[in-house]
């Protein structure tokens, strides 16, 4: 009896011990016989425990960790030359991070896809998460005697949704010589003459046009590198999709900067279009102008004069006289009204410091307000057209402009229809001009509805009499 107990013993240790890990391993349980194991756990307490295990609480007591991860480590060492490498780009953190909202298939979607930037590549690189590092390698495989750039953005969360404002750059080669070359420059957007928030760079190394990506700052500022010596084709890119590669349809700028140089200056980015432009709406904004809007930007060097202008009166025909046809920025510089003295005095009044009487706002100055001022002006896409006589109330004119140029380059002829509304708007301009100095003195005319009305139910008033003149006799 004894020793079929300490049999019995050994077997059910032993199959303890093999007993693989299962669904209740978040906690320690003694193992029971099978016998007594239902008579034990009641369905109740399993779904209890399931549950528990399920569950991601922080630890009890002390406070919660409000701390974003912090790297603490990356491999390959900066600047190392590995001539056979094989591995993986890692970059290690401090706690276990965060998998991404959107899982990463390779697809450049994925949530920690979208924080890696790898060059020189084409493709989309392998990002995987481990816990607390997260490693990447390229889809085609290290090649060799390249420099390469591995840019982790900022945006790494831990599980408590703490957001890492800081990246890191790891620069390492497979056999060619260390990189010492750095290309600084400003990404500006030509369509509202702004910074580039957040733009990407490309910097193709010629003649094999071997891509180094990076990001610009908030105030379209980059500084890219340490990158090979040679020349290069430097583009900011409006990534609009923030999948950092070039699209397309989005707007682009570039410049050539020669072996040795780092100073790239400004990459206007603008879209490019391979068609002429066309006209997209023409608004009658007065009785004698009307502005003509396209679907692209136009050339900013471009001036089109009135031979360049063709209006017929429809349906006959009938040519119509143009009087210029000019870019709207200029065209508002042109025909500016100047400012009346109630409204300087408005401006003036809110130069005034409320705080210390008497003293004025002095405008900024010095190297900060400089820096900001674009050196060219944001781009066009609008034409105003005017006429020297009224034009027709409810008339139909066909517009043609030949030769207008899109920012491109790329020419045209393009044509659209005047329709002058039945009333045409008036222009507050010339409603100022219509009106004299001296019209507010005039009397009020009889059926004038600012003169004032008597009231029905007053009494009007007694005449007075005139006064007695004490020095003349009376008669008797």
């Amino acid at each position: 009896m004894f020793v079929r107990t300490e049999k019995a013993e050994r077997t059910e240790r032993t199959e303890q011990t093999s007993r693989p890990a299962s669904a209740f391993s978040c906690s320690a349980f003694p193992a029971f016989p099978a016998s007594s194991a239902l008579s034990f756990f009641s369905a109740f307490s399993v779904l209890a425990v399931l549950s528990a295990c399920a569950r991601i609480e922080p630890p009890p007591g002390g406070p919660p960790d409000a701390a974003p991860p912090r790297l603490i480590a990356s491999s390959p060492d900066s600047f190392a030359r590995l001539t056979s490498f094989r591995g993986e780009a890692e970059f290690q953190f401090d706690e276990v991070i965060s998998e991404g909202g959107t899982p990463n298939r390779g697809e450049g979607t994925g949530g920690l896809e979208r924080l890696v930037i790898l060059s020189p590549s084409t493709r989309v690189p392998e990002v995987r998460w481990r816990r607390n590092r997260i490693t990447v390698r390229p889809d085609e495989g290290w090649r060799p005697n390249r420099v390469y750039r591995v840019e982790l953005l900022p945006g790494v969360t831990d599980l408590r949704t703490n957001r890492s404002e800081e990246g890191a750059v790891l620069t390492f080669s497979t056999g060619a010589p260390r990189p010492n070359t750095t290309l600084e420059g400003q990404v500006r957007d030509w369509s509202t003459g702004r910074p580039a928030a957040g733009a990407l760079v490309i910097a193709s190394l010629l003649p094999d046009s071997l891509p180094y990506r990076g990001v610009a700052d908030s105030s379209g500022r980059f500084s890219l590198g340490p990158l090979p010596q040679g020349d290069y084709l430097v583009s900011g890119v409006l990534d609009q999709n923030t999948d950092h590669r070039q699209d397309a349809r989005e707007a682009y700028g570039t410049a050539r900067v020669a072996r040795g140089k780092s100073a790239v200056g400004e990459l206007w980015a603008f879209v490019h279009d391979t068609t002429p432009p066309r006209i997209q709406t023409i608004t009658v904004d007065d009785s004698m102008k009307a502005t003509v809007t396209f679907a692209q930007k136009l050339d900013p060097s471009q001036r089109l004069t009135t031979r360049d202008v063709r209006l017929r009166l429809l349906p006959d025909s009938t040519p119509v006289a143009v009087l210029s046809i000019l870019p709207q920025p200029m065209d508002d510089s042109l025909h500016r009204t100047p400012p009346s003295d109630d409204s300087t005095a408005v401006e003036d009044s809110a130069a005034v410091d409320t705080s210390r009487a008497g003293r004025r706002i002095a405008p900024p100055r010095g190297p900060a307000a400089e820096e900001d001022k674009p050196s060219r002006p944001p781009l066009n896409d609008r034409l105003i057209l005017r006429v020297p006589k009224p034009w027709a109330p409810g008339a139909r004119l066909a517009l043609e402009v030949r030769g207008v140029k899109n920012v491109t380059g790329v020419a045209g002829n393009a044509v659209g229809v005047v329709a002058v509304p039945e009333k045409p708007k008036v222009d507050p301009k010339d409603s100022l001009k219509a009106r004299q100095p001296g019209d507010s003195l005039k009397p009020a005319q009889p059926g004038d509805s600012l003169k004032r009305a008597q009231p029905r139910d007053s009494v009007p008033p007694k005449p007075r009499r005139p006064a007695v003149d004490s020095l003349k006799p009376k008669k008797r």
